[in-house]
């Protein structure tokens, strides 16, 4: 494979992903070494965060904005009527289904289930999908602008959001502090 197969490809964004996984684990295992060295509460819960928020991020907005293969010479499609592209899509077989929605559904996730762990402003679920709409949107505009010879879609957005918010929804029982104005559940927000 050429640099542009590893980097420029869906293919080669996985292959990476896959490949680089060890590394991660390496850097979650050292980070909450370090902290629990100094003492911090919940070290192994924000090294995984920290670590995880990027991981389960970065190569799915890697992926989303790799040209297709007419990425230059044909001008930016935009599909704003919500549902369309989605009723599509579910046409499409089992396997259109799964690869369409359930990556869509899977590109902000890592933000819903990590990003309420690390940044107080995101304890609300609500809170959360307004921040991976608004990352789905720039995304999305980002495609069009660049002319990356992908459709710029409502529906992609919603389904970016909607993954977030599942995941913050599955992730709540581990927020620390008070949640969304109730009371503290245990769960004691540490200095690491």
């Amino acid at each position: 494979m050429s640099a542009g197969d590893w980097f420029g490809s869906i293919t080669g964004v996985v292959a990476i992903t896959v490949m680089v996984l060890p590394l991660v684990v390496l850097g979650v295992w050292w980070l909450a070494r370090r902290r629990r060295a100094a003492g911090a509460v919940w070290p192994w819960r924000r090294s995984l965060a920290q670590v995880g928020i990027v991981y389960g991020t970065v190569p799915w907005v890697w992926m989303i904005l790799t040209p297709g293969g007419r990425a230059g010479e044909v001008s930016g499609r935009v599909s704003l009527v919500p549902l369309r592209d989605l009723v599509t899509i579910l046409a499409g077989g089992w396997l259109t289904i799964v690869v369409q929605v359930v990556a869509n559904l899977l590109v902000f996730a890592a933000v819903g289930l990590f990003g309420p762990l690390l940044f107080p402003v995101l304890r609300s679920v609500p809170r959360v999908l307004v921040v991976a709409g608004v990352a789905s949107l720039l995304l999305e505009a980002a495609q069009y602008v660049l002319r990356l010879d992908r459709v710029s879609s409502v529906d992609d957005v919603l389904l970016n959001a909607a993954g977030a918010g599942l995941a913050a929804v599955l992730s709540r029982r581990w927020w620390p502090g008070p949640v969304s104005g109730m009371p503290a559940r245990g769960v004691p927000d540490g200095p690491g």
